[in-house]
């Protein structure tokens, strides 16, 4: 006491419970084991007794369903033991420190737990069991006899309804056979409820995969080339680095037999990859072979690329185009595999450049859909997805999807390079960067006195969500939208446009995204299924309109929807003319049109009109309309000749309501469905081509009268479209007056089509609502929900 009592103030501790519950060194394990609803920690001042001196300030968080000790520790008890430590000192420098006496109501002991005490009973409910495992994982480890063995089970969490189908396991003492899951091992409690258990510890100290206990046998031991010899020597040396108080690292040498601790395993991972660069090994591995010849055997076949997961069975579609040989998806791919569709159709998919067939793709029925999301309800239920934590969803071919896209939708392959393949890199890179980032808020709350409320907000994923995007940016949009949905750690099922699935195929071989590239009724089961929980889509407004109300009849489930556009964009007089032409010409003509956020209508000041119609002109006329792999080209083919041929129309109704046709205004005299770029002027404001989008190469030009600012906007806003919008003028005033007020979700100022990864995108009124990219994005697939705790 004389050692405690000697600061001038006293001394004070930090103890891991809501004392005077769980005192003693396992308060955390405890927590777990007897499913506490709650945790938290505790700053008391010290005593001679063991946790028992009178409570400074105590602090508390819910437990989760899955929590493990590491978890609660990381999350919650030490970041806010740090600042809770930092109070109680100011508190006691300011003289308002309490001191609560301990009550001994409620007060609990509970020694470390011996290895031959943490046995599982599985006489009572999953939960129970649950709490049981977590609570003993990593020490001592709860324990039940499997054939014969001791075997001590890690990474237990709680199942929700679905159970994945497996081979049965008996379990000494359970009422019923665990199930042997390519997810882990699945065991009953009492109430016939589930929780699955991730790895297997056999006496020996050898960790396996619980998923795989039946070909867990002996592998034939490899012999080791003899630069694989001199690699083993290099690691027996990191081995010894770090097992510094062991003599020699002999064969038999256990890694944590040997003092080794969670620290040394990630300086042992980490060095070994700096060494090996490339190689794929993760902290667990070592876990997995804790001798030294068993880590060099797991080593070796890692290096040589065996010991991997099975190789995925793909029956691609091959072209030789571009100077390379591509390959290409075209199956279903449903539950981590391709195949066809329920009733064997296939759909022909048309390279728009020349009109040949690219391939056959699989022509998915409503069966399909169904197989789809409840592989996608089990991914995110029971597969490790739903449960891996935010940090492990960031770990997620330029050339070769450049030209498929080049060949499947038309765009030009520097543009496919830079814009549909670079973006999509780039957004699943941001929003790898979220996936630990998301965070809900503390709130401050009227308090239920005497007693006080904390109320705080947790951001959940959704759960199943389903994706339906366009045919102009097939890769780009399942980027944009399916990034921001897994980083918020749901599983998604994905329906591309009919006409255009090649892309997306490429970039879905992943258990928790299933593919489903097309067929005819699709799209409504998706908008009907009971189980998905969100819905996002781009695409015409109509469409968006019926998805809209069949989310709703279903299930109400949750619709982000980007629509139609018919974007003003602003010249005035005072711009910079050299920009105001060749910003302009990209606002129409960027990915031959087909861009939901093209400029649908240009207004230009009176004053400068026929100046700015001639320069169009000019640089229309240098534009090279040709084969998109071509390096040179500026304009490809459109996306289908259905789309080819409404654009002819869009043209042939301009000419007959008195619009002047400038330039262009039919189909190139080639084969495939080429436009020729279009330029329209008094185009007044009642005409079909003023109102109606066109989603194609045709500019549509309006003038207004010198210094008319309100007058323009007015007409520029009388639209039910409200996607995008820009201006172009030197006046930053008169560009901030007109910013703030045209009606839509962009607005670009002496620029045009500048997206990028970080900024929030989506529109008002018919354009849909929603938004993709951005911060924004995110909350588009989580829900929030409030807690409230009364202490």
């Amino acid at each position: 006491m004389n050692v405690i009592d000697h600061p001038a103030h006293g001394s004070i501790i930090y103890h891991p419970s809501i004392l005077p519950l769980h005192r003693g060194a396992s308060a955390i394990n405890w927590t777990l084991i007897q499913g506490d609803k709650k945790a938290g920690f505790s700053i008391f001042w010290a005593d001679d007794g063991l946790d028992t001196g009178p409570i400074l300030l105590q602090r508390e968080c819910p437990v989760e369903p899955n929590d493990t000790v590491d978890s609660l520790y990381n999350r919650f008890l030490f970041p806010e033991g740090i600042k809770a430590m930092v109070e109680s000192v100011q508190l006691i420098a300011d003289g308002k420190a309490t001191r609560v006496p301990q009550t001994e109501e409620g007060a609990s002991y509970e020694g470390i737990q011996k290895k031959s005490n943490s046995k599982v009973n599985f006489a009572q409910p999953a939960e129970a069991i649950h709490n049981w495992i977590r609570g003993h994982d990593k020490v001592p480890g709860a324990w039940t006899v499997i054939d014969g063995q001791t075997v001590t089970l890690y990474g237990s969490s709680m199942l929700g309804s679905s159970v994945p189908a497996g081979q049965p396991l008996e379990i000494e003492g359970a009422s019923q056979a665990g199930v042997v899951t390519k997810n882990g091992l699945v065991l009953y409690g009492s109430d016939s409820k589930a929780l699955m258990v991730k790895n297997l510890q056999y006496e020996d100290g050898k960790m396996i995969s619980a998923a795989k206990y039946f070909s867990s046998g002996d592998t034939a031991r490899v012999e080791l080339t003899d630069d694989e010899k001199k690699i083993a020597e290099e690691i027996r040396d990191i081995w010894k680095g770090i097992l510094s108080n062991v003599a020699a690292i002999e064969e038999t040498t256990d890694f944590f037999k040997s003092g080794a601790a969670s620290m040394d395993v990630v300086r042992l991972v980490e060095e070994i990859k700096q060494k090996c660069a490339g190689l794929q090994l993760q902290n667990e591995d070592v876990y997995m072979a804790t001798t030294f010849q068993d880590f060099i055997q797991m080593f070796v076949r890692r290096l040589r690329g065996e010991d991997q997961e099975e190789e995925m069975v793909i029956d691609y579609a091959t072209k030789d185009v571009n100077n390379m040989t591509v390959k290409m998806p075209w199956q279903c791919f449903i539950n981590g595999k391709f195949e066809d569709a329920e009733n064997g159709k296939t759909a022909d998919t048309i390279n728009p450049a020349d009109g040949s067939v690219i391939c056959k793709v699989a022509y998915a029925s409503v069966g399909d859909v169904d197989r789809a999301v409840a592989a996608a309800k089990e991914a995110f239920e029971v597969g490790p997805w739903g449960r891996m934590n935010p940090r492990d969803r960031e770990a997620w071919r330029r050339s070769e999807l450049a030209t498929i896209e080049s060949i499947d939708s038309g765009a030009v392959y520097t543009l496919a390079l830079k814009t549909h393949v670079g973006m999509s890199i780039q957004t699943f890179r941001y929003f790898a960067g979220w996936c630990d980032k998301i965070q809900g808020k503390t709130i401050p709350i009227n308090q239920a006195r005497p007693n006080r409320n904390l109320t705080f907000t947790k951001k959940e994923p959704l759960g199943v969500c389903a994706i339906v995007i366009p045919w102009n940016y097939p890769l780009m949009m399942l980027a944009w939208k399916s990034a921001a949905c897994l980083a918020a750690g749901n599983t998604l099922v994905l329906k591309p446009a009919q006409v255009r699935t090649h892309t997306p195929a490429q970039v879905t071989t992943d258990s928790v995204i299933d593919f489903i590239p097309a067929g005819g009724m699709v799209g409504q089961r998706m908008s009907d299924h009971p189980d998905i929980r969100k819905l996002g889509f781009t695409g015409s407004t109509p469409i968006g309109k019926q998805i809209m109300k069949s989310c709703a009849l279903s299930n109400l489930k949750k619709v982000s929807l980007e629509l139609g556009g018919k974007s003003p964009l602003i010249i005035f007089s005072d711009c910079d003319m050299d920009k105001a032409v060749r910003m302009g010409m990209s606002s129409v003509f960027f990915n031959k049109g087909e861009n939901c956020i093209a400029a649908g209508r240009l207004f230009v000041e009176e004053s400068i009109h026929d100046e700015y119609i001639r320069r169009v002109v000019e640089e229309i006329k240098k534009m090279k309309v040709g084969d998109p792999l071509h390096r040179s080209t500026d304009h490809g083919p459109q996306n289908h000749k259905a789309h080819m041929d409404k654009l002819v129309e869009y043209c042939e109704v301009g000419v007959k309501e008195g619009a002047t046709l400038v330039y262009g205004g039919k189909q190139v005299d080639r084969p495939g469905f080429f436009m020729e770029p279009t330029l329209f002027t008094d185009v007044e404001d009642h005409m079909f081509i003023a109102k109606e989008e066109s989603f194609g190469p045709i500019m549509v030009v309006s003038k207004f009268k010198d210094g008319d600012i309100d007058g323009v906007l007015s007409r520029a806003n009388d639209t039910e479209f409200g996607l995008a919008s820009g201006v172009f003028t030197r006046d930053i005033n008169k560009a901030m007056y007109v910013s703030e007020r045209l009606d839509a979700g962009t607005v670009f100022v002496n620029t045009y089509n500048k997206t990028d990864v970080a900024s929030p995108f989506g529109g008002f009124k018919q354009s849909g609502f929603g938004k993709d990219l951005g911060e924004d994005a995110l909350n588009e697939y989580l829900r929030t929900k409030a807690v409230t705790v009364e202490y």
